[in-house]
């Protein structure tokens, strides 16, 4: 049951409307005292387009994300950013630029530049120690694919298990079994077998 809040010329005071139909206009019921009554469909958000600055490894190039007016951003979040040529990805936010400073958060319509970096495909950084050395090894994977601990994987016909997972926010993930998605990776570690 969806609810909002309106002027209801029954009870003359803004009361919970319950929407009963949503077509060309808008149907609702006053919960107070049961009035139906018709109004029209308040106005969809305008789209804005922001500029946004995808980073996929060592390649950067310019982008745009249509967001809602009034929509709040915040760094973390997952948009869909889109070059001139329509291909899309799927990209985290990294940074906001607002008149030339860096936030955390800001409204749609305030932005200036969001700085990204893709997540739907990303390459992830695997060190395979064998006793004596370690081998730096690189993976291009999803970015929803799952690295486990404990885990055999296979890299250009090296096998190693995976001992642990450093994570982009400083995390160490140790514990067998666990698992994290290669966007959020930083380095793989594992031992060859």
């Amino acid at each position: 049951m969806d609810l909002i809040e309106a002027y209801c010329s029954t009870c003359k005071e803004e009361t919970e409307q319950e929407i009963l139909s949503e077509s060309r206009d808008l149907i609702t019921r006053c919960t107070v005292c049961g009035l139906t009554s018709r109004r029209p469909l308040p106005p969809e958000p305008e789209p804005v387009i922001v500029k946004t600055i995808v980073s996929r490894e060592s390649d950067s190039y310019v982008a745009k994300a249509e967001l809602m007016k009034g929509e709040l951003i915040e760094v973390g979040d997952y948009i869909v950013a889109e070059k001139d040529d329509g291909e899309g990805a799927g990209v985290e936010i990294m940074s906001i630029e607002i008149k030339d400073k860096r936030v955390t958060k800001a409204i749609a319509e305030e932005i200036d530049t969001i700085w990204t970096r893709a997540i739907d495909e990303v390459i992830v950084r695997i060190s395979v120690h064998d006793g004596k050395k370690t081998l730096p090894m690189y993976v291009a994977c999803d970015g929803d694919d799952r690295f486990t601990i404990d885990e055999i994987v296979k890299i250009d016909n090296v096998r190693a298990r995976i001992d642990h997972i450093c994570l982009r926010n400083g995390m160490i993930q140790r514990r067998r079994g666990k698992y994290e998605v290669a966007n959020k990776i930083k380095r793989v570690y594992a031992y060859r077998l």
